[in-house]
């Protein structure tokens, strides 16, 4: 008997897959504990379709990290900071400041997808790389200025 797993079974798929199971074991374990159900092909046609509409889905997250890679590779973040003796700011620049600094510039980042290429201390230009999809990385050139002093 052919089921579609609903669920990962331990030793026989992971959840969405079509296995061939014995008769006694589909419909006196599988199906009655919700981890299968019989696929007949009214539930291969929609398992079918429900994956069409999931590749889709991944492509057009796909394309629109694609789009937002190329605008964010044109993108620099400028952040003003208190400096001290050898061109030393003070502290040091965090993802949490770029992600600020870029969604002012439009881009809503959660700066968690930040990776900060080592930890920003002094004046300079900078590049982070930021995650936006599991195969898309954009780059952002940081410039970190000193702060215009009062006088």
């Amino acid at each position: 008997m052919k089921v579609l797993l609903l669920q990962d079974v331990e030793k026989l798929g992971h959840e969405g897959e079509v296995v061939t199971v014995r008769d006694g074991y589909g419909r006196n374990y599988l199906i009655p504990k919700g981890l299968a159900i019989q696929a007949t092909p009214s539930v291969l046609k929609d398992l079918a379709e429900r994956q069409r509409q999931q590749a889709r889905k991944r492509a057009r997250l796909r394309e629109e990290a694609d789009r937002m890679a190329a605008e964010l590779a044109k993108t620099e973040v400028v952040i003003r900071a208190k400096v001290g003796e050898e061109n030393r700011i003070f502290g040091t620049v965090t993802a949490a400041q770029v992600a600020e600094h870029l969604s002012r510039q439009g881009f809503e980042i959660d700066r968690r997808r930040i990776e900060m290429p080592e930890d920003i201390r002094m004046l300079g230009v900078y590049t982070a790389r930021i995650r936006l999809h599991p195969e898309v990385t954009a780059t952002v050139k940081i410039r970190v200025e000193p702060e215009a002093s009062e006088g």
